[in-house]
């Protein structure tokens, strides 16, 4: 299946729900490329995540994600691996919803901690506190967010990302709506 000229599938949730690697796998079954917005905006600020919240904080972040987020979107990537946050923002949804096919990977905090436990330090958003509870606290500002953009819903568990894209394939139609 091809997806140039098709909306690109944005994939929202909580950190840990594996969206870039989701995102990877999934681009390249659909015979496109993915758009890493963390990536994105690491690469244009020359400086990783945990740096730029040190230097501009949470809104200096949020503004770069924004920019990356237009930007993955008029590319041609086939899917976009947002960043968790990436719905606080009110022109973020609007973006998401009218250009996008949104597809919420759902994971439970505590599989989403026991998936970040090693990389945990580097995610300024984790600092402090138990992880499970910091996830769930994230979840529950995020979730009404998430399901406002979302198209559908796809629960990750204890998957791979090769069964999440599967279980996108199976869940998203070939043409998602508003597509050309």
């Amino acid at each position: 299946m091809k997806w140039k000229g098709q909306r690109p599938i944005a994939l929202v949730g909580l950190m840990g729900a594996g969206k870039s690697a989701v995102a990877a796998v999934l681009a390249g079954r659909l015979g496109g490329v993915a758009a890493d917005l963390d990536a994105m905006v690491e690469e244009r600020a020359r400086a990783r995540v945990s740096e730029i919240f040190d230097r501009e904080g949470e809104s200096g972040f949020r503004r770069r994600e924004s920019e990356a987020l237009a930007a993955a979107i008029e590319s041609d990537a086939a899917v976009l691996a947002t960043g968790g946050g990436v719905v606080l923002d009110p022109n973020n949804r609007t973006l998401l919803r009218e250009r996008c096919c949104v597809v919420w990977l759902e994971v439970a905090p505590g599989e989403a901690a026991r998936r970040l436990a090693a990389d945990a330090a580097s995610r300024p958003l984790l600092a402090g506190g138990s992880l499970a509870a910091r996830l769930e606290t994230l979840l529950r500002e995020r979730a009404a967010l998430y399901e406002s953009v979302a198209e559908f819903r796809v629960p990750t568990g204890s998957l791979a990302p090769v069964e999440v894209a599967g279980a996108i394939l199976a869940t998203v139609p070939p043409a998602p709506r508003g597509a050309p």
